[in-house]
């Protein structure tokens, strides 16, 4: 009975340190981003806090959700930071275009998401060697391909056919 116990806390601490580490590089990526945003957005383009913070909500769950969590781990880090890249731009861009009135949002949204490239490349070297390279020491078992044997018989014989030879 203890050992179940100790079997099913162990496992439960497990699963707390995976989570516990999803929650520490998201807070890196968050506060990083917030301040690499807010010096760019705010300081060369006087958009507000609010404006900042709204936007860097909407690009570090996604980005960590797609970029980090999906891409990453299948790829490479070039693929992960150019799909950064990409929905940073799109993020920045379409948020900045609905929160204001000024004229180059594109130009603002290429400067910012540049910001976030250069962040990104060494974020993800960050978690290369935290976390991606724990979960192939651990891998999990993959799709199995099974075959099925085909016969080219499709009835088996009956006693007719044997007498007739």
């Amino acid at each position: 009975m203890y050992k179940n116990q100790i079997k099913n806390h162990n496992n439960l601490m497990k699963k707390g340190g995976v989570i516990m580490k999803h929650v520490k590089a998201f807070a890196i990526k968050f506060l990083s981003t917030l301040v690499l945003l807010s010096l760019i957005l705010m300081i060369l383009f006087n958009l507000p806090f609010t404006n900042v913070f709204m936007i860097t909500v909407v690009l570090g769950v996604l980005a960590y959700i797609i970029g980090d969590l999906l891409i990453l781990p299948r790829t490479n880090n070039l693929v992960a930071t150019l799909s950064d890249f990409g929905l940073a731009f799109f993020v920045i861009w379409l948020m900045s275009e609905n929160f204001t009135y000024r004229g180059n949002t594109v130009m603002m949204s290429l400067i910012a998401s540049i910001g976030v490239l250069i962040f990104e490349y060494f974020f993800h070297k960050y978690l290369i060697q935290n976390f991606i390279q724990e979960a192939k020491s651990n891998p999990r078992q993959e799709k199995l391909q099974f075959q099925t044997e085909m016969a080219e018989e499709f009835h088996p014989n009956s006693k007719t056919d044997n007498d007739e030879s």
